[in-house]
């Protein structure tokens, strides 16, 4: 009765796909697994470059997630810099913690990335400020973070999803069916009602 998501905080649309996944999961009595994956592995084991490395896929992608955002109701700005390194943030949001408290973390994180005029997720200390500010304990999961087993179950989910044939963020597993994008959720969301006609 799981539906795993599997996201990174450098893409736009997982941010916008983040809050309307639990939407639609909780309408069919389903709860939502957040999985952190690291986009740039997907990207290397496929061969393929991201929209921010395509100048006219860039600009196209920033217009097009701010579009779906006001969509959905979701604020939305550009982060301070883009592309940037999320694997500080990806690791504190891997690490064992009760799962209320995940959601928290990472609603607050991609906020702070996507959510409009944040200060991103690159620093160390405005990290362990995110944390503390949901009720966690700043500090100590940034020492975590550093530590070989957060890099360790990044890799393994990165490894796992790729095996899996995940290619992209935001990615949907749902009952052994992938769904790539935030525009899949529509589709995610027939499946889950017995209406998916593939």
């Amino acid at each position: 009765m799981v539906v795993r998501f599997l996201f990174d905080f450098i893409s736009p649309y997982s941010y916008v796909a983040w809050h309307r996944v639990q939407v639609i999961a909780a309408r069919h009595g389903r709860t939502v697994e957040p999985v952190p994956v690291l986009f740039a592995g997907f990207l290397r084991a496929h061969g393929t470059k991201g929209p921010a490395e395509v100048p006219a896929k860039r600009a196209y992608v920033f217009k097009d997630a701010a579009r779906s955002a006001r969509l959905a109701g979701v604020s939305f700005g550009l982060p301070p810099e883009h592309p940037f390194n999320p694997l500080l943030a990806l690791r504190v949001a891997g690490e064992p913690m009760d799962e209320e408290a995940r959601r928290a973390l990472i609603t607050a994180l991609f906020h702070a990335v996507w959510g409009g005029g944040g200060p991103g997720v690159t620093d160390p200390a405005t990290v362990a400020a995110i944390a503390s500010g949901v009720g966690l304990d700043g500090a100590a999961l940034i020492a975590a973070a550093g530590g070989e087993p957060a890099k360790t179950r990044l890799r393994a989910a990165t490894d796992a999803a790729i095996a899996a044939g995940v290619f992209g963020v935001p990615t949907m597993l749902v009952d052994g069916e992938l769904f790539w994008g935030n525009d899949s959720l529509d589709h995610v969301e027939r499946f889950l009602a017995g209406e998916d006609p593939a």
